[in-house]
């Protein structure tokens, strides 16, 4: 909290703002021009005197402060009517102050000193009528039926200003889980593309170096690999800020990787030296972008954790097309090498992508080590109002 903050709160903050300074003034106006014309109608009662103007304006007076002391300037307001009341001067526009700062405790959440406040008000004018013996019923019930509507318009204001808020606290709320959900699904393909490709690059670069001297030739092909896998990278990296630079639905994006680009990973892992066998089973079909992605980015970590975590050269995928469910499984012999784990710098977070993606679309994945080796097996449901998405 700022020091300003902390003395508004203590109410010694500035001096009140122009619009409170001239809603006073109107107020004032209204009550001393109010007051003069309507004692002409009245008899029986005090005349205007000094003691009159000064509580015509003390009422007003009061009101600059209500923003930083709602219950004080209610309280004050009402002292003031019942001083005037008491008094006897005339009735008119007085009640004005009283309803500003009522309607004032009210929206700061001072609901029950304001009725308080106005329940001593119409007591007061209630003992005044009968220690002056003009204590008039009809006149009695249309004030307390007046005060009674100025209650009911305060608490339907306040309603109203709570039931906004609430909404716009929704909207907000729901606005920020939009977000995050997709900073979190932004940041699942970085990881997945940056994981993928640096790794290839860091294996092709350590094969180079070794190669540089005794194989120019094969230390060529290493860094041509490098030069491809990361061209292919900046291409995916491009394409996932373009969504955050172009809003919108119709931001121009290419398309998104799909199984089609299986055969592309299979490559690539092979330049990486990891024999990897790819196995269809079932008929092929086009599948709902979200899937047809998701599955392709389970395949792609998988593939790269063997490439980072196992000793193995081998690899197994297998893509399986049933009528509801689509079924993944990246098999590798193992065993963990000796840089993997821990020391391979894995954080999890590929993992955890990979679960979030398949629990996105109601599906489930295991992980776990298989013999020596490890497996990963994906079920991504294939629903009927996904097809005909595709469709």
């Amino acid at each position: 909290m700022t020091s300003t903050g902390a003395r508004r709160q203590r109410g010694s903050g500035p001096l009140p703002a122009r619009a409170a300074v001239m809603a006073a003034v109107g107020i004032a106006v209204i009550q001393v021009v109010g007051t003069r014309a309507a004692q002409h109608n009245q008899h029986g009662h005090q005349a205007l005197d000094l003691l009159g103007y000064v509580l015509l304006l003390l009422g007003p007076a009061f009101l600059l402060f209500r923003t930083r002391w709602p219950v004080a300037v209610c309280v004050g307001t009402t002292a003031v009517a019942v001083a005037y009341l008491l008094v006897g001067y005339p009735y008119g526009p007085i009640f004005v102050s009283v309803v500003v700062g009522f309607v004032s405790a009210v929206l700061t959440g001072h609901r029950k000193a304001a009725w308080a406040s106005v329940g001593g008000l119409y007591l007061a004018h209630l003992a005044a009528s009968l220690a002056t013996g003009k204590l008039a019923w009809a006149q009695e019930l249309g004030m307390l039926a007046w005060l009674l509507l100025v209650v009911l318009a305060a608490e339907v204001i306040r309603t109203r200003i709570e039931q906004r808020e609430q909404r716009r606290q929704v909207r907000a709320e729901r606005e920020q889980r939009v977000a995050d959900e997709q900073r979190l699904a932004i940041a699942r393909e970085l990881h997945d593309v940056l994981a993928h490709s640096i790794s290839l690059i860091n294996i092709q670069a350590g094969v180079a170096l070794e190669l540089l001297d005794g194989d120019p030739e094969q230390a060529r092909t290493a860094l041509t690999t490098i030069k491809q896998t990361s061209k292919e990278a900046l291409g995916e990296v491009r394409q996932v800020l373009g969504t955050l630079r172009t809003p919108g639905r119709d931001a121009p994006r290419a398309p998104a990787p799909g199984l089609d680009r299986l055969g592309e990973l299979v490559d690539q892992a092979r330049a990486a030296g990891l024999a990897v066998t790819l196995r269809t089973q079932g008929a092929p079909r086009p599948l709902p972008q979200g899937v047809e992605l998701a599955a392709f980015r389970i395949v792609q970590e998988a593939l790269t954790n063997v490439i980072r975590h196992s000793s193995a050269r081998t690899a197994e995928v297998e893509v399986t097309y049933d009528p509801s469910v689509l079924t993944l499984e990246v098999r590798d012999p193992g065993p963990v090498s000796a840089t993997g784990g821990p020391r391979a710098g894995g954080s999890g977070s590929g993992l955890t992508g990979m679960r979030e993606r398949v629990a996105a679309l109601g599906g489930g994945v295991t992980a776990q080590p298989h013999g020596a080796g490890f497996r990963v097996r994906a079920d991504l449901p294939l629903t009927t109002d996904a097809s005909e998405e595709v469709r």
